[in-house]
């Protein structure tokens, strides 16, 4: 007997993540204490009123069955999703049609694109950008095209560079800011140039925007969805992950266009039975009375930030951060690439961090720091680096107006 998968699966590069965290398992099988600078999933718990109502509530029988609204989310956490983006971004969105629950706001990618692409068609995105909108794309069957976002231009694209034959195919575009991986954000004219763009050529956008409590130095916290005509084009995906350190459970939801909220609905309830009730209940508590978990969290990721930018100009990496996510989108040294230097910190450090690359080719050049370990875990990362390079290291080859060396 012959088993074949399916050649959409060959197109897909293994996911980054699964790749450093066998790297991490077999050298910790070896018995080194390895520090992994590389995954973004915050250590902190989930504040304990969130817990509280989790369990509450998944001790009524009645929350044991299919979940409530089951595709499109709990009409009551709708609701709360509905008010927390009037209050917070002073958007008008209407629970009944422009809001779908997530099982977190990753599969809200998938179902974008198979709610809104046919086989062959362009899907634009950020290079570097979100691994998983590639492998989206590919899995839907379209073909991704990649716009490079550099840090002379703020780490945004430039349409205007986009060939008309590649704009005669797109059909729609994944946009992600605050940026993971660059950690840069979007103002509002960028927005209004998006929505000119997308309606010019008929592109529907999805704005991935799960970092949008996590923002720094004064900048401000944005919805795509401010801007004007912003619900004619596209969609937004929102996550309760990043703010109030939910990774796990898997709560998000996607708000904008109607017709494309209907078209992602019509996927996901052929593809799963909806969010477990007793999460949309703490998914709700958090909305409506954890607000002052996300200050705390800046503040513990401001520290860290400046904790590593510190160590980082003493060993002679200076540069300007962008204002968002918790990461840090850092330069390599001169003579080293992406997978050198990451290699190189790892074996002379056990510190794991992840090579620019990993993002798409226009990462060469940078790794990316992730803020979310213990403070202490990260004091000793810092330390062995920068006992490693105790004295100044090299400046890089590439030039970036925004980047100073000593």
């Amino acid at each position: 007997m012959n088993l074949q998968t399916a050649d959409r699966l060959k197109k897909i590069p293994p996911y980054l993540f699964v790749e450093l965290r066998k790297k991490i398992s077999r050298a910790k099988a070896e018995g080194v204490d390895v520090i992994s600078l590389a995954i973004g999933d915050p250590v902190e718990p989930t504040p304990g009123p969130i817990i509280d109502e989790l369990c509450l509530r998944a001790r009524d029988p009645e929350n044991h069955r299919y979940p409530t609204d089951e595709e499109r989310g709990m009409l009551v956490f709708r609701q709360e999703v509905a008010q927390w983006y009037s209050v917070r971004y002073g958007v008008s969105l209407h629970h009944g049609n422009e809001i779908l629950g997530l099982i977190g706001s990753k599969e809200g990618c998938h179902h974008f694109i198979l709610a809104c692409i046919n086989p062959g068609d362009v899907v634009l995105m950020t290079d570097p950008g979100y691994p998983a909108y590639r492998a989206s794309i590919l899995m839907g069957g379209g073909e991704p095209y990649s716009m490079p976002i550099l840090a002379e231009n703020g780490y945004l694209p430039i349409f205007e560079d986009i060939a008309l034959q590649v704009l005669r195919k797109a059909r729609a575009m994944f946009l992600n800011y605050p940026n993971n991986p660059t950690g840069a954000c979007a103002d509002m004219a960028f927005f209004d140039r998006v929505v000119k763009f997308a309606k010019a050529h008929d592109i529907a956008v999805c704005y991935d925007n799960p970092y949008s409590e996590i923002v720094f130095d004064g900048q401000k916290r944005l919805s795509f969805l401010m801007a004007e005509g912003a619900k004619e084009v596209g969609v937004e995906l929102n996550s309760l992950s990043k703010p109030y350190n939910m990774t796990g459970w898997r709560i998000g939801m996607a708000l904008g266009n109607s017709g494309i909220i209907a078209a992602m609905s019509k996927v996901k309830e052929n593809t799963d039975s909806g969010i477990f009730n007793p999460i949309q209940y703490a998914a709700i508590h958090a909305l409506k009375h954890e607000g002052a978990a996300i200050d705390h969290m800046l503040s513990i990721y401001a520290h860290r930030r400046k904790m590593v930018l510190e160590t980082l100009s003493r060993i002679g990496i200076t540069f300007d951060p962008p204002k968002g996510t918790f990461y840090l989108w850092v330069p390599t040294p001169s003579g080293m690439n992406s997978l050198e230097f990451t290699n190189y910190l790892f074996e002379k450090t056990a510190v794991v961090v992840a090579a620019g690359t990993a993002y798409g080719q226009y990462g060469e050049g940078y790794i990316r720091i992730s803020l979310t370990v213990p403070d202490d875990r990260l004091r000793e990362a810092m330390a062995r680096i920068e006992k490693e390079f105790g004295v100044t290291i090299q400046p890089p080859r590439h030039k970036d107006p925004k980047r100073r060396w000593i």
